[in-house]
């Protein structure tokens, strides 16, 4: 089965991504199979032109899954319906 993968987009200094972070590691802990990437906006002009003020973003596979917040139960099932 191949893995599914996470990507946090934020930026140093931003505290809803430190938040974001935090509830993602633990979700991942908890569904096998998932790879968690994270990415600086500062680092892609055109992700930092694209979510310049919807930091944080999580995807899932590409996909934008949350903007600002992550509930940590809308993540788990989404992971477990990725990896079904």
């Amino acid at each position: 089965m191949p893995a599914t993968t996470v990507t946090l987009l934020g930026r140093p200094g931003c505290h809803l991504c430190d938040d974001a972070r935090a509830i993602v590691t633990e979700v991942i802990a908890q569904v096998p199979g998932v790879d968690f990437v994270e990415q600086s906006i500062l680092d892609d002009a055109e992700l930092l032109a694209q979510y310049r003020d919807e930091i944080p973003v999580v995807l899932i596979d590409g996909a934008v899954h949350a903007i600002w917040r992550v509930d940590p139960d809308r993540l788990r099932s989404a992971l477990e319906e990725a990896l079904a």
